[in-house]
């Protein structure tokens, strides 16, 4: 079976492609010359710029596994056209039932979250709970200290 695409904003996309090719087309073919040329300079065992580029080489080729399977699972989403429900990249305002605290957040996918910026993930329990939520609707949702409960204010 195969796994619905995660989300991501262009900008999120633009991000982690520019990453993968850095890596690809700079870093990388920096360090392997680096790498051959410490192992030319004879006794590989102790030589410490040829074990730290062996290192660094399998950091970024780890690093280069996990940003190209995830660009293999992520869909680009445009903005919403609408500010009826909740959506991807809808700016939402919300207010805690028990404290009165209002938030402001943006709907984004998990790389993208930053929820001190007011970045929130669509995936996080916060973020499920608000997906399709109109102006007026609660949202209720499981946080580490307990059961949450939001008033949504505003959807743009």
């Amino acid at each position: 079976m195969v796994s619905p695409r995660e989300l991501i904003t262009q900008e999120g996309w633009d991000r982690l492609s520019a990453e993968a090719e850095r890596l690809l087309r700079v870093e990388r073919p920096a360090v392997v010359q680096g790498v051959a040329n410490a192992a030319a300079e004879g006794d590989r065992s102790e030589n410490a710029e040829y074990i730290y580029g062996k290192k660094r080489l399998r950091e970024i080729d780890s690093r280069l596994r996990y940003l190209q399977g995830r660009l293999e699972r992520l869909r680009v989403e445009p903005p919403p056209a609408t500010a009826e429900r909740v959506r991807f990249l809808s700016r939402v305002q919300v207010e805690n039932v028990d404290t009165g605290e209002r938030h402001a957040y943006t709907l984004v996918g998990p790389d993208e979250s930053d929820p001190a910026a007011g970045r929130l993930s669509y995936l996080s329990p916060l973020g499920r709970a608000l997906m399709g939520k109109e102006v007026g609707d609660d949202a209720e949702f499981e946080a580490p200290s307990g059961t949450k409960l939001y008033t949504v204010l505003r959807v743009e």
